[in-house]
């Protein structure tokens, strides 16, 4: 009677065991496009919805900005299993692989902007330059490492990672800042540039950044992965069975929302 018990008490659990989940418990921002919005707008909203019906159950969203200790806050608390569109290998969770890679890249007017592909490129001691300055754990960009690192800090003008949190497309202003002529050239993490390049009034060119690393403390491109809680081994699987049964489909709507993307993405816990 008592392993009949268990075993049924198993099959019961969510994530934190080995059986079956009855949800996809997930912590995404609220408002954060072109990642994700509580209207379930984002590319990272249709990825989750994707793996909830191949994996046959509902999501069940707990809504947090991206913000210092998200992760801390969220996942560690239990108030979620899945956190989408981290690092791969980000120390703080357990990571599948990854599903897509990406990187910062210039974007610059497509007409008359001018072609930046290094930070070695001597112009951009005298263009104005757009970057994303400040990240989630209140650390420079990669970036803007590589500017203040060569000394190009008169010409730049920073814009926040998450840019004016009151709007719902928050994070356009550095785009909108090449497409208005603010700015000369921005620096910007890829999949925000080709969603916003994309909407607006006049063609912008992505360039991505070369190298893909500013030494070893300063990559300029990320493979990205679904971040879990550490531990649970068998939720991993699931999770990383989806992924893999849906990649065609992820492709998919990456292309949709104008994500650039690098080589095919490596590694995984």
């Amino acid at each position: 009677m008592f392993r009949t018990v268990l075993a049924l008490c198993l099959l019961l659990t969510g994530p934190a065991g080995a059986g079956p989940i009855q949800e996809l418990r997930v912590c995404a921002d609220p408002n954060n496009l072109p990642f994700s919005n509580e209207r379930r707008e984002g590319f990272e909203n249709r990825i989750v919805e994707l793996l909830a019906a191949d994996l046959g159950v509902p999501v069940a969203y707990t809504w947090w900005p991206q913000r210092r200790g998200f992760i801390r806050n969220t996942l560690k608390e239990g108030l979620c299993d899945l956190i989408p569109g981290v690092p791969s290998g980000l120390e703080m969770v357990s990571t599948t692989a990854p599903y897509y890679r990406s990187g910062y890249v210039f974007v610059a007017k497509a007409q008359d902007g001018p072609v930046i592909t290094s930070f070695d490129d001597p112009r951009l001691r005298s263009l104005r330059i757009g970057v994303q300055m400040i990240g989630d754990d209140f650390a420079n960009t990669p970036p803007a490492h590589a500017l203040t690192r060569r000394g190009i800090v008169d010409n730049v003008r920073g814009y926040m990672v998450y840019g004016d949190y009151s709007r719902d497309d928050g994070a356009a202003g550095i785009v909108e800042a090449v497409s208005s002529g603010a700015v000369d050239v921005a620096i910007v993490w890829g999949p925000v540039a080709g969603y916003y390049a994309g909407r607006q009034p006049v063609p912008l060119a992505l360039t991505p950044v070369a190298p893909p690393a500013e030494g070893p403390l300063f990559p300029m491109a990320f493979d990205i992965s679904m971040g879990l809680r550490r531990g649970d081994r068998a939720f991993h699987d699931l999770v990383s069975g989806a992924l893999d049964r849906n990649r065609a489909a992820i492709d998919a709507i990456l292309a949709d929302f104008g994500v650039p993307r690098l080589e095919q993405p490596r590694g995984g816990d």
